[in-house]
């Protein structure tokens, strides 16, 4: 079967649409304060449910925190951050009593990596240094990294938060899901002028969500995502590059 010019066109569209979204995203770490236009979050969402998942089992949850119920999460959610961080410098029996007795400790579901591999730590910092010497913040200067840090908490000043929970009953299957939905989500918010930042920081404490959402047991709290529109702060101009794909090829058995 033949196509027509118009559905070869059309072809042509799309992918030229899918290459340039995949090449313009950014984590975008600085945002204005103007809210979602009414009903734009809505279009995104729809998009991205067309992701593909595990049987089509779907195994995820979505809590979306904006208004009030944003502004109390990110000022929680930031003083532990700054408490935590305070403590990471203190005596060991003041951290021990600390993990004692602290509401300020992690309540993560999932165990974050403190320990990089050595292929992959390479990569985080460079990063890291690419993006803390554009903000002209010294490696040692621990009162400026943790206030860039801290911003991850108050979702570096975006409107909108989405937090995003896996089903723990497909293991990893339901932490890939929620991995494609995520993409989804950032290239649909993409195409529509919305700005993001997926964020593994915001997955570090779950009980101030369970204070304003009624999340089931069985869902486990994966990571976060900052949505809104880009503000011209230079942070936004960062890119740290990508290792080519040839890089990732496999070479076969000889």
């Amino acid at each position: 079967m033949g196509y027509t010019l118009q559905q070869i066109t059309l072809q042509l569209n799309i992918m030229m649409d899918i290459s340039e979204l995949l090449r313009q995203r950014r984590s975008s770490r600085d945002f204005l304060a103007e809210p979602l236009a009414p009903g734009l979050l809505d279009k995104i969402l729809e998009d991205a449910m067309q992701s593909p998942s595990w049987s089509n089992t779907q195994p995820y949850r979505l809590a979306v925190a904006s208004g009030p119920t944003r502004d109390a999460l990110a000022q929680e959610l930031k003083s532990n951050y700054l408490e935590i961080s305070k403590l990471q410098r203190a005596p060991k029996w003041r951290q021990l009593l600390a993990f004692l007795t602290n509401k300020s400790m992690p309540s993560n579901d999932y165990k974050q990596a403190l320990v990089y591999p050595a292929e992959l730590q390479k990569r985080r910092l460079k990063t890291a240094q690419g993006l803390y010497g554009l903000l002209g913040i010294k490696r040692h200067d621990t009162q400026k990294r943790d206030q860039q840090m801290a911003r991850n908490f108050e979702f570096f000043g975006a409107p909108t938060a989405i937090f995003f929970f896996a089903h723990k009953g497909l293991g990893v299957y339901s932490v890939l899901d929620v991995g494609i939905l995520l993409q989804s989500i950032m290239l649909a918010a993409e195409a529509r002028g919305v700005s993001s930042c997926a964020q593994g920081a915001l997955a570090l404490w779950r009980k101030p969500l369970d204070q304003y959402f009624d999340i089931p047991k069985e869902y486990k709290l994966l990571c976060g995502l900052s949505l809104g529109y880009a503000s011209e702060h230079q942070v936004n101009s960062y890119s740290p590059g990508r290792i080519s794909h040839q890089d990732l090829m496999l070479a076969e058995r000889s």
